[in-house]
């Protein structure tokens, strides 16, 4: 077997792994390195989506490889392109719908099957449904826009707005009847002139040949459908993707643990290795956190979390539940839920308000979907506006002018998210806090010293990736041959900790067994 890291070998993110045996070959992940892109690129600078992968290649933001599609190459690039290696590639098992490991497999020749668990597949095609474009090409999973070149030259390429949207084709990691309908239909499909989604195969992993034995693993992450994989070939390998033991589903994660153990090869994420923390904030801490706050709260709650953290909304909900206030989301959330309803047959939308946002049209997928299925669960601001004290509402940064139709008078802001990294989210970080003081919150989960720096209080926000301290154990206890971390600035501690048996690989190498 033959592994090469093109990718996160030295990041948080950005994971590429290819493995390669007897003419197969696999990519675990394909994610967006944002460490890498913030070197050239901000929130409103991206790559030039009319020059296709031209800027990413140029600025070596993707592996040198000839993977990827023929409608993203423009003519001026696709000589140097096919000077590179075409390495195998069967599919990309999908560890989660983090756009770090995630945000570039729209990239990849239209061939490349895609594997993930049925919640993964379900996020990535909410994300693709409700999507406004922008800089980047973001997720198109599992459909995609068909590209054409615009200009003689070969130089510029658009998106043929005559083409329907083709699919890739997916592998499941478990079989889930309902979800075939979602994944091939587009809200707003019903009209003849309008774009239609172009259905392909959909397999589970065990009627779809890889070219390698793939079995996969629930594990506990901050969003759902979190996949582990233990990969067999000539000798066996465990991919860990990104994981955790102290939230809901911790015992997911053992049960991954206890398989790997026949495992020789470990590639393990190792976010935390590096960081001067102990110990873990667990999602029932955040909960009992937070309750406190709600319960002592004059006037309205904002609880701002990350994008598609929905075990966060259900601690929300159970906080707005025990404290006699109503939750209210927004109309994008309400979309997702629905989703997710049709993989696990949960209705999350059930007591919850969606925020009727005040904007001139609906996009499809609110009118037709939302709107279709829950018209009597949106509430408008102006109601909020007369009884604040009833709500909690999930507000981010991005919904802060929102509140200018609520006009809050005074409340309790709870931040529940991770710290900021990066000069552009301190920013963000200042900009939030002047919304925050402009409408009179009271602020928990972080503050604004004087010198403009955002300083973060813990309690409210439990991590993703497991601690320094438990991935120790973990490595202790599936005991592997050898040990290759990825998703970390310090691979350099792993050496440290286990020896010999620590593959260390910069991105672009390889390693053989």
């Amino acid at each position: 077997m033959r592994i090469t890291i093109y990718d996160g070998a030295d990041t948080i993110g950005g994971t590429k792994i290819h493995i390669e045996e007897n003419e197969n070959g696999l990519f675990l992940d394909f994610g967006m390195n944002f460490a890498r892109y913030s070197l050239y690129y901000e929130e409103y600078l991206g790559e030039r989506t009319s020059r296709g992968i031209y800027d990413l290649w140029k600025l070596n933001l993707i592996p040198k490889l000839n993977i990827y599609r023929r409608d993203l190459i423009p003519k001026d690039l696709a000589q140097e392109v096919g000077q590179y290696p075409r390495p195998q590639v069967n599919a990309v098992l999908i560890s989660h719908a983090h756009l770090d490991h995630v945000g570039n497999i729209t990239l990849l020749d239209e061939n490349i099957s895609i594997v993930g668990s049925p919640m993964t597949i379900t996020i990535l095609k909410a994300i693709n449904d409700t999507s406004t474009g922008g800089n980047h090409f973001g997720v198109e999973l599992p459909y995609y826009k068909v590209r054409k070149i615009k200009d003689p030259e070969g130089y510029i390429i658009e998106a043929d707005r005559k083409a329907d949207y083709p699919s890739r084709k997916v592998v499941l990691t478990e079989h889930v009847q309902s979800l075939h309908e979602f994944l091939f239909y587009r809200p707003g499909q019903e009209s003849p002139k309008a774009k239609k989604i172009i259905p392909n195969e959909v397999k589970t992993l065990e009627e779809e040949d890889l070219g390698f034995e793939v079995k996969a693993f629930n594990v506990d992450h901050s969003i759902y459908g979190a996949t582990a994989y233990i990969i067999e070939g000539d000798v066996s390998l465990a991919y860990t993707g990104d994981f955790r033991l102290h939230g809901r589903k911790g015992d997911e994660t053992r049960k991954f643990i206890k398989a790997a153990k026949s495992s020789s090869i470990l590639i393990t994420e190792g976010t935390r290795v590096g960081r001067d923390e102990h110990g873990n904030v667990s999602e029932q801490e955040v909960y009992e956190n937070a309750l406190k706050i709600v319960e002592e709260a004059k006037g309205l709650v904002i609880a701002d979390f990350s994008p598609r953290n929905f075990e966060r909304l259900e601690i929300f909900k159970k906080i707005a539940e025990n404290t006699g206030r109503e939750l209210v989301i927004t109309a994008k959330d309400a979309y997702f839920l629905h989703a997710l309803q049709l993989v696990d047959n949960v209705n999350r939308l059930k007591d919850l308000r969606i925020y009727g946002n005040l904007k001139a049209t609906q996009d499809k997928w609110e009118s037709i979907v939302v709107w279709g299925n829950y018209a009597e669960q949106y509430i408008s601001p102006f109601e909020i506006r007369k009884n604040q004290e009833n709500y909690i509402l999930c507000f981010s940064f991005y919904d802060m002018p929102h509140l200018l139709d609520i006009m809050p008078d005074g409340g309790t802001y709870i931040y529940s998210s991770s710290e900021a990294f990066g000069e552009e989210q301190v920013f963000s970080f200042l900009r939030l806090w002047n919304w925050l003081q402009y409408f009179g919150f009271e602020v928990h989960g972080f503050r604004v010293d004087k010198y403009g720096k955002p300083i973060f209080e813990k309690g409210f926000h439990a991590s993703g990736h497991i601690s320094r301290e438990e991935l120790r154990k973990v490595i202790d206890e599936i005991d592997p041959d050898y040990v290759i971390p990825v998703h970390t600035e310090k691979p350099e501690l792993f050496k440290w900790a286990f020896g010999e048996r620590v593959i260390l690989l910069k991105n672009g190498e390889s390693w053989e067994i």
